[in-house]
């Protein structure tokens, strides 16, 4: 079955037993949609001057292969492209390929990060996680590429150092715009040492001059509790809580 991802509404969570990602050609952009991009992300950096244009792996379609595998195929693109999300009427924009982590605590609940002022969605809260690159020196994107990147951005968030091994593929998601993220179960740890480690990393890129990808985070244990927090949310970030709390 081929699941064409432009089309796709809601938040559908699918669970899987592995994936197989396969790199395809980059898409085709107008040069009147090229223009409009290239004044969208400049508008963005004037008013975000952190913002990079680095390489991303975009995602443009999603396949079943068997019960409980996926196809994930992939095109190179940089961070300028998701700018054509904002261009009325533009053609060529793919749906972004990204992990997420549910980390847990010992008592149930889930840590949330709010992403801080330097970052692109400012005061959203989500999972910790973040958009897959494309790998350098010729190495292969799969599976356990994505491991390696989902205990990145875990430590660069939240403090929590995980090996990519203790890292267990769990759910794909695919939200209301198409994005297409590997959520991975983390070990369960206390909730102190889970705060700990988050003021510790706090601590460490404040004294460096950095302010760190999240400025909060919370331990939910119901999608009640994930309503009471202030800002808005990722979209999947409902349905996965909802999803690990009923299991």
């Amino acid at each position: 079955m081929t699941e064409q991802l432009l089309q796709s509404s809601g938040v559908e969570l699918l669970d899987v037993r592995g994936i197989r990602l396969v790199e395809g050609p980059p898409p085709y952009v107008s040069p009147e949609d090229e223009a409009a991009m290239n004044r969208v992300w400049e508008a963005s950096v004037r008013d975000n001057p952190l913002l990079f244009d680095g390489p991303v792996a975009s995602c443009t379609r999603l396949d079943r292969e068997g019960r409980s595998d996926l196809v994930i195929t992939w095109a190179r693109t940089t961070y300028r492209y998701y700018a054509l999300r904002r261009v009325p009427g533009a053609a060529s924009w793919l749906p972004s390929l990204f992990v997420s982590i549910v980390q847990p605590a010992e008592d149930g609940s889930l840590v949330a990060g709010r992403m801080s002022a330097s970052t692109a969605a400012p005061g959203r809260w989500q999972l910790p996680g973040g958009t897959v690159e494309p790998p350098a020196g010729g190495e292969p994107l799969d599976l356990a590429a994505l491991r390696r990147h989902a205990a990145r951005e875990l430590v660069e968030e939240t403090g929590v150092v995980a090996d990519p091994g203790e890292l267990t593929l769990w759910l794909v998601s695919r939200g209301e715009k198409g994005n297409v993220g590997a959520v991975f179960q983390a070990p369960p740890l206390p909730a102190s040492v889970l705060s700990e480690r988050f003021a510790a990393l706090v601590a460490s890129e404040t004294a460096r001059g950095c302010e760190p990808e999240f400025d909060r985070i919370a331990l939910v244990r119901s999608p009640a509790e994930l309503a009471e927090l202030d800002g808005p949310h990722v979209d999947y970030l409902g349905p996965v809580v909802r999803r690990y709390v009923t299991l």
